[in-house]
């Protein structure tokens, strides 16, 4: 009877050990994604963790997608906004409304994909982190 449940006891463990063994390839992310068949678009993360630095002349308007994160370094900008609402300056914890004039080194959010951004009054540079198109 002894030896029934040593070899019952011994029959579990390899199958935990197994068992262990194959949640950790599947948490390791071992064949979780390839680079033919990704989890997510490579372009898609680029837009979303790269800082773009753009150079816009006077006149120049740069409109950001929803999430867009931008702030003026150099320059004077005014903010173009939309019927629902204005843009974020996270750095003062506000709402910046229509043709006001942008603070400088503020970090701004878009919070939506419907023509907020900037309008150049002066030649600026902004460092921008999301999709951005600009319009001369």
């Amino acid at each position: 009877m002894e030896r029934k449940h040593w070899l019952q006891l011994a029959t579990l463990i390899a199958a935990l050990a197994l068992t262990a063994m194959l949640m950790g390839k599947t948490a390791l992310g071992m064949g979780a994604g390839t680079e033919q068949d990704p989890l997510v678009a490579k372009s898609y993360v680029d837009q979303l963790v790269r800082l773009q630095v753009l150079e816009l002349e006077r006149g120049a308007i740069l409109r950001g997608e929803a999430g867009t994160e931008i702030v003026l370094r150099a320059g004077q900008a005014a903010a173009i906004t939309s019927p629902q609402g204005g843009i974020s300056d996270l750095t003062a914890g506000r709402d910046v409304q229509a043709g006001e004039i942008v603070a400088k080194n503020h970090l701004l959010l878009i919070p939506r994909s419907d023509g907020r951004g900037l309008k150049a009054l002066t030649d600026i540079v902004v460092v921008a982190r999301g999709g951005v198109g600009v319009e001369n």
